[in-house]
């Protein structure tokens, strides 16, 4: 395989990666009608299947860089694969989280944007950005073909059959995969940590903001407009709409890269997710809900890409692994911490717009982050003479 055709590669896994994930929540309201999981139970299985992936990701750094991302990326699409396989079988409401937060997981955490990046990474070096970009139009293409699928499924095959039709699709991805992409070039240098992250603090917290919200809004959306009085196949099409708009947006990222600083896009996709969460708040509006998830989606899915492209570069590539875990364990907790708040904060309002709101106090600190600071005029003079 050619090092361009890597990106292609990475795109495919994350479909299968981020469509599986992703397209849990629109599971949810029809799991907890056919399989008796209460909607609280759901939420704590999302919860703590995000909260393995973070505590996971410097096991999963240390594996890159030992045994190589693809070997690490199969690995991960056989579990995330295999969780929706286990979902199909399950009776009891401890199975169902179990398998959602060991198996989902571990496979998501192997299988994600650090494996993708990493893969990426030791083929490109520094021109990482609009490769890694087109890749995470896998994140959208998952997110339309997952919820799609499954919406169009549930009825005339029933809810398990769809967990293990689009389990069996994964593992057959995975498969392919596995007989195309080379081993990694893994070198002999692998004891130690990564490198210091220092400088890089800023876009690490705002990175940790953008995923307090967005897995909350992705997951959560669907049931947010169950209970606006939507259908679950209506509802679960919003995420498929935040997809569509969100495979617009990264495709267009990959050329504004070249004449954009990616630290300036960064902060115009912000601003979108500053509209977007504006709107969920003020209504619930079959009207303003298409909005949300057209905007939120645009803005939100090309952060991920544009973030780690700007951390990972002048990275030691043989070191990538061990040096990137950490902006994932900090992207991982906050998104498990966003919705655990998020389930609170619904069991006490029967609402998600109170942490709608908090979202949108999240995506304005992380705006101003990224803003640079103007040195003080005296100062500027000063250096110029």
């Amino acid at each position: 395989m050619r090092r361009e055709q890597v990106a292609w590669a990475g795109l495919a896994a994350m479909t299968v990666s981020f469509g599986l994930n992703f397209s849990m929540g629109v599971f949810f309201a029809p799991t907890a009608a056919s399989y008796g999981v209460s909607t609280a139970a759901l939420a704590i299985a999302a919860a703590l299947g995000t909260t393995v992936t973070g505590f996971a990701q410097p096991f999963v750094g240390r594996l890159l860089d030992r045994v190589g991302s693809t070997l690490v990326l199969i690995g991960g699409l056989t579990l995330i694969s295999g969780s929706y396989l286990a979902l199909a079988v399950v009776r009891e409401t401890w199975e169902f989280v179990a398998a959602y937060m060991v198996l989902g997981g571990l496979g998501f955490a192997a299988s994600s944007t650090l494996t993708v990046t990493t893969l990426i990474g030791r083929s490109l070096g520094n021109q990482v950005g609009p490769a890694l970009t087109r890749a995470a139009i896998g994140i959208n293409l998952g997110q339309l073909i997952g919820p799609w699928a499954a919406t169009a499924l549930f009825e005339p095959v029933g809810v398990r059959a769809t967990y293990a039709l689009l389990g069996a699709v994964g593992l057959a991805v995975a498969g392919i995969l596995w007989a195309v992409l080379p081993a990694d070039r893994v070198t002999d240098a692998v004891a130690g940590r990564g490198e210091s992250l220092a400088g890089r603090g800023k876009v690490l917290i705002s990175f940790g903001l953008h995923s307090a919200t967005l897995y909350v809004v992705i997951l959560m959306l669907p049931k947010h407009a169950v209970e606006s009085g939507w259908s679950v196949v209506g509802a679960g099409r919003l995420v498929a709409l935040a997809a569509l708009a969100a495979g617009i947006t990264s495709a267009a990222m990959v050329r504004l890269q070249r004449r954009h600083p990616q630290e300036t896009l960064l902060r115009v996709l912000y601003l979108g997710r500053i509209v977007a969460l504006a709107l969920a708040v003020s209504s619930t509006a079959p009207a303003a809900l298409i909005a949300v998830a057209a905007l939120f989606g645009a803005a939100s899915f090309p952060i991920v890409p544009l973030t780690m492209a700007v951390i990972s570069r002048g990275l030691d590539p043989a070191r990538m692994g061990r040096t990137l875990s950490p902006a994932w364990v900090i992207h991982q907790l906050a998104a498990a911490a966003g919705l655990a708040v998020a389930g609170l904060i619904h069991a006490r309002t029967d609402s998600y717009q109170g942490y709608f709101a908090l979202g949108l106090a999240f995506s304005v600190a992380a705006a101003l982050l990224l803003t640079p600071t103007r040195k003080p005029e005296i100062e500027l003079v000063a250096s110029a003479a």
